[in-house]
């Protein structure tokens, strides 16, 4: 019964972990670009009471063994790059990536960080930045005069001036693609870091020979959460936390047995 408390325990506290990535994962249920994340979880070690494959006899050996397992825990919540649906913005500095890749962005620390959420904006020198204020890397300026911005699915950006009927090209956006995506460490404001579970970014032209998507301008990705899905999830994660609740109570009952046996 002390391993039936302790199993139960460790089911509630993964449970109640899986909550808190379901609320996060709706709280960005409209966040450009989210990535939803899905909570995994691995059994504890096992007590070997029987081992398997045991001996029985002289020519025989146990066919299945007896083992109590200890429990749960949680054991990542991967992050899932599957495309999101666009949503139309008629905002020329709004662009999407279909397909692999991220926008490659400059931290006030020198860092290169990485998103998928491209709602880009001009600060007051014409430069492309993200809503924090960040500079898109490799930089891109427009003057502050320039008319029909253009971006083209290979990620050249183009201009027109008045007076002028030549098109001006302003600069090339350029993506990075990881081997392993979902091992890319998340720091908030739609914003991710690269690790040694990630790899190195391969950096490429957007529709070019590295797997890496085009681009569309006009448009944005909307985050990938599916709500109904969610609500599903949170639904099996509450009664399954309410059984393992039960267990705490039915092994506590059990106890209450055993301590009054000698009165």
């Amino acid at each position: 019964m002390i391993r039936a408390l302790f199993s139960a325990a460790s089911g509630m506290t993964a449970q109640q972990l899986n909550v808190d990535n379901i609320a996060h994962n709706l709280a960005n249920a409209n966040t450009i670009g989210y990535k939803v994340r899905r909570a995994q979880f691995q059994d504890l070690l096992y007590q070997n009471l029987v081992t398997p494959g045991a001996s029985a006899g002289q020519q025989t050996v146990v066919p299945t063994g007896l083992q109590l397992g200890l429990g749960t825990r949680a054991a990542s919540n991967e992050i899932l790059f599957s495309q999101g649906n666009f949503s139309a913005t008629e905002n020329p500095l709004d662009v999407v990536v279909q397909g692999r890749g991220f926008f490659q962005v400059r931290l006030p620390s020198g860092e290169i960080a990485y998103t998928r959420a491209g709602s880009f904006h001009l600060d007051r020198d014409g430069n492309l930045v993200t809503a924090d204020g960040d500079p898109l890397e490799p930089q891109i300026t427009i003057p502050p005069d320039a008319q029909a911005i253009s971006i083209a699915p290979d990620g050249t950006v183009s201009f027109t001036q008045p007076g002028q009927t030549a098109i001006q090209l302003a600069g090339q956006i350029q993506l990075a693609n990881f081997q392993n995506p979902a091992g890319l460490n998340s720091i908030g404001k739609n914003l991710y870091l690269p690790t040694d579970a990630s790899g190195d970014p391969t950096i490429g032209n957007p529709g070019g020979q590295e797997g890496i998507g085009t681009l569309l301008q006009g448009y944005l990705e909307q985050s990938n959460v599916s709500v109904v899905e969610e609500f599903i999830n949170l639904i099996v994660s509450q009664r399954a936390y309410e059984a393992n609740s039960k267990v705490v109570k039915a092994a506590d009952d059990m106890y209450q047995q055993i301590n009054n046996l000698t009165r």
